[in-house]
């Protein structure tokens, strides 16, 4: 059986094969952009403008496609920021936005029962 990742909608969630080596890959980007986040939400003490930042876009192709995609420079901080994701293969697609804390929450639940 194939291991199955639920990610929780703000209504209803997705459940999708995903194999644990992708949820990991998938988890270090988002940290890394959750990093990236914290420090242009600090305080700007005698910095200039921030330098703007490349959009995380994650992709993996396996029984399905999933997409993941967040633009760091329009949010405020890694709680307020959305993701966007798009889930397809070849009968349906589904693309929605979802809480970046939500999402990376969901990644670390599915590793820990795997």
């Amino acid at each position: 059986m194939t291991d199955q990742l639920t990610v929780n909608l703000s209504q209803g969630s997705v459940r999708f094969a995903f194999p644990p080596e992708a949820a990991k890959a998938l988890k270090v980007s988002l940290e890394d952009l959750m990093a990236q986040l914290k420090v242009a939400s600090a305080p700007a003490e005698g910095r200039a403008r921030p330098t703007p930042k490349a959009a995380m876009e994650y992709r993996y192709t396996g029984e399905v496609f999933l997409e993941v995609f967040c633009n760091p420079n329009i949010w405020s901080s890694p709680f307020a920021a959305q993701a966007l994701i798009t889930l397809r293969d070849d009968r349906i697609r589904i693309t929605t936005e979802v809480g970046l804390p939500q999402l990376y929450d969901d990644i670390k639940l599915y590793l820990e029962q795997v």
